[in-house]
């Protein structure tokens, strides 16, 4: 599917430890590799990275600068409280699922480098399930790292505030699927870097677009990466590329969720932060490269840094492309191999297609 410079990237980029906030060893490997097919590469004072395609000499007007824009950061937990007795309490960074983390391993980034941790799991032998079982909430887990008082954390390197994530790392899955924590959203990084090395493969075709491809930080605490980096860039035109649910799994209610198939091609989604006219021109594009698209609502907001990017200054016509994915939040999370592939060739189609000439805002007077 993808060679093997890409392949290789695409599983070191998932398995780096990058929870909000802490995205810097994730960021490093992203512009490490992207650098090759950008005219320059940059980065602003809290680790938001872009990467520039400059667009060929324009015959007539200025050229446009479309945005791609990925987010580089994943859920993730933070040592809240270390015990007299030397376990961890812990505290959410983003939307991390306290119900499935007992009895999960942890990779804690300390001060001395990375520390396994395990989230303590009572055996069922001897809980008390008389009156039923509750997932737990988040205050009520605890790490066991091995030490036996709060010395014992402190000579790892621990202590309050050193974030951490879960052990498991991706790898294929199936015959054409991926499957490991973290594809929501570094898989977008991944997907934004193979544009750019398509747009940069071949030379004499230079696109007449200036583009840049942003791979934002702190998304899952409210698109605060793409809101600084969108206020200083400027763009005329922006797509931002996130997950969405595949909801093709049992015991999801269509009329609830809508229907997002898995292999089914990236979705599109209509409504609230997603300008018309750049929605219809990516339909079009779609249309006429063959790339299959399923579609979504957004009757109030998207949930991603579309959110944050489409109001910024005076208005950026902006969409959303999704990447349908299985069990979001998780260490189990699912992609297609294809989905990826036809979400790439979608945003390299757009990016050619854009002129100097071309007018994403309305103009009714």
């Amino acid at each position: 599917m993808f060679d093997e410079p890409a392949s290789t990237f695409l599983y070191d980029l998932l398995s780096t430890p990058s929870p909000t906030g802490f995205e810097g060893p994730g960021q490093r490997k992203w512009i490490q590799y992207v650098r090759q097919f950008a005219d320059c590469v940059e980065n602003d004072a809290y680790g938001t990275a872009w990467a520039t395609i400059e667009a060929k000499k324009a015959r007539s007007g200025s050229p446009l600068t479309l945005m791609l824009e990925a987010h580089a950061d994943e859920i993730g937990y933070m040592i809240k409280h270390v015990t007299k007795d030397g376990f961890l309490h812990l505290d959410r960074v983003g939307g991390s699922d306290s119900a499935t983390a007992r009895g999960r391993r942890l990779t804690i980034l300390g001060d001395k480098g990375p520390v396994l941790g395990v989230i303590g799991n009572t055996a069922i032998h001897i809980r008390d399930r008389s009156k039923g079982e509750k997932a737990p909430e988040v205050h009520q887990l605890y790490v066991d790292v091995g030490a036996s008082d709060r010395s014992g954390v402190e000579k790892l390197g621990l202590r309050v505030g050193h974030p951490a994530v879960y052990v498991d790392t991706a790898e294929p899955f199936g015959k054409d699927r991926l499957v490991g924590r973290a594809l929501d959203n570094r898989i977008g990084g991944f997907i934004i870097a193979q544009v750019m090395a398509n747009l940069r493969a071949s030379p004499r075709k230079k696109p007449a677009s200036t583009i840049v491809a942003l791979n934002a930080v702190q998304e899952e605490i409210g698109g605060l990466g793409a809101k600084m980096a969108t206020y200083r860039l400027e763009p005329d035109v922006a797509v931002c590329l996130d997950v969405t649910h595949a909801t093709d799994t049992p015991e999801i209610e269509h009329s609830k969720h809508g229907k997002v198939v898995l292999g089914g091609g990236p979705t599109l989604t209509h409504g609230t932060c997603n300008h018309p006219n750049v929605v219809r021109r990516l339909i079009d594009v779609a249309e006429e490269a063959g790339i299959p698209l399923q579609h979504e609502s957004s009757s109030r907001y998207s949930g991603t840094d579309t959110d944050q990017i489409y109001h910024q200054r005076s208005g950026i016509p902006s969409a959303l492309v999704s990447l349908p994915l299985r069990y979001m939040h998780s260490v189990v999370e699912v992609a297609d191999l294809d989905d990826i592939r036809q979400t790439i060739d979608l945003l390299t189609a757009f990016s050619r297609s854009l002129r100097p000439t071309d007018q994403f805002g309305f103009d009714f007077c």
